[in-house]
């Protein structure tokens, strides 16, 4: 276990299952936490469950649970629950994605922890939050997504769509992730816990400001563009001869000069009527898509990114994600590692905050209920006692 990381020697215990809590811990393993990862008896995390594609493993769960220990616990046995207090006890921050109300039936809830053991920091993964008329709806990723009107504002002006990546369940984990490095540090400095609520609702209503406010204020919802902006143009997707995607970017007046003087080739067109302020070239998007393509149309994606570069014009490579496996910039960057599974070693990516002089901690993505026996052991159960709490199935 690599040692000298920030959070090291902070101890985090987490009934977790999916996306959104586990996301969370394992920004906090990646910072040195342990974490400890409380499972279902024989299931697990039902993300284990998701798919088969990493060597047998699920590319979810993979993803996000590296560097933790499992511990399976039948939470409805009275002697898991003395488990599960007997780890409370030494921990620094609870955290339970639980369904409404569960964790309060369970002992768990809150308000019951803070009593019992004052220094700990509890985080509660809700869907809706704890009151209000949806409390208790069922709350998956594409759910959320629907309600708060990402759904309404992703696609093409005929399809609305999801996002590729589950935004409410990773919106969710990272203000917790925050949240509880806010409450770490408050702790430091005032020596009190705090109880912290999280929702995926509210956590992607605070992501959907920009078309909150565009609505609003401008009487209308952004409109779904694909590649494009509701309220910048050109920009978007342009298909080069060759066939490579080109997206770019003009959000200012002088980018746009450029970019008909370097780019098309044709500085007239930057003072064309049509075209001469931001709101008519959005206007006009369909006349002026229609001009970019005549240019980009003959000639070869290499020559269209020169000419953009030339012109300092933002540009990107639309990439599949196969193609983004093998990222220049991540290749120049060392930016893959290897980390060990229960079916061997697989890629993984190096964590997204850099600390600066320390080893990144890639530890093991554990097998289900892989540490259940070291972990009773820690807590003070003899073997005999561990034998005999396996055989009544309470781990």
């Amino acid at each position: 276990m690599t040692t000298d990381l920030p959070l090291e020697g902070i101890t985090i215990v987490s009934c977790e299952q999916a996306v959104a809590a586990p996301f969370a811990t394992r920004q906090l393993a990646d910072l040195g936490a342990r974490v400890i990862k409380v499972e279902r008896p024989g299931t697990g995390d039902f993300a284990r469950g998701y798919d088969e594609t990493v060597k047998g493993l699920s590319s979810h769960f993979v993803w996000i649970n590296r560097s933790k220990e499992s511990l399976t616990l039948d939470l409805k046995q009275p002697e898991a629950l003395e488990v599960m207090h007997r780890l409370l006890a030494e921990a620094d921050v609870f955290i339970q994605n639980f369904a409404p109300g569960a964790a309060d039936r369970l002992g768990l809830g809150a308000e019951d922890l803070r009593a019992r053991y004052p220094r700990l920091i509890t985080c509660s993964i809700s869907g809706y939050g704890t009151s209000g008329p949806y409390r208790d709806a069922k709350a998956y990723d594409l759910l959320i997504q629907s309600e708060t009107g990402l759904v309404s504002v992703t696609g093409t002006p005929d399809h609305p769509a999801k996002t590729g990546i589950p935004t409410a369940d990773i919106a969710a984990g990272m203000y917790a992730f925050s949240a509880i490095l806010s409450a770490l540090y408050n702790r430091e400095h005032s020596g009190e816990a705090t109880s912290l609520e999280i929702s995926l609702f509210d956590s992607l209503i605070e992501w959907m400001g920009y078309p909150l406010y565009y609505t609003e204020y401008g009487g209308t919802a952004p409109a779904r563009a694909g590649t494009s902006h509701a309220a910048i143009a050109p920009y978007g997707t342009f298909t080069a001869a060759d066939g490579v995607d080109i997206v770019l970017s003009i959000q200012s007046q002088h980018e746009w000069l450029s970019f008909c003087r370097v780019v098309l080739g044709n500085e007239s067109i930057a003072r064309d009527p049509r075209f001469d302020t931001g709101s008519k070239r959005v206007s006009n998007r369909a006349e002026l898509n229609e001009l970019i393509n005549s240019v980009f149309s003959v000639n070869e994606g290499a020559e269209m990114q020169k000419r953009l570069t030339a012109g300092n014009i933002a540009n990107a490579r639309q990439r599949d994600v196969a193609d983004v496996l093998n990222h220049p910039q991540l290749v120049a960057r060392n930016r893959w590692e290897k980390v060990d599974t229960p079916a061997g070693p697989v890629r993984a990516v190096l964590p997204a905050i850099t600390t600066v002089g320390k080893t990144p901690r890639m530890d093991p993505v554990p097998d289900l209920g892989e540490h259940s026996r070291s972990i009773l052991q820690q807590l003070g159960y003899s073997v005999e006692a561990i034998d005999a709490m396996n055989r009544d199935g309470i781990f």
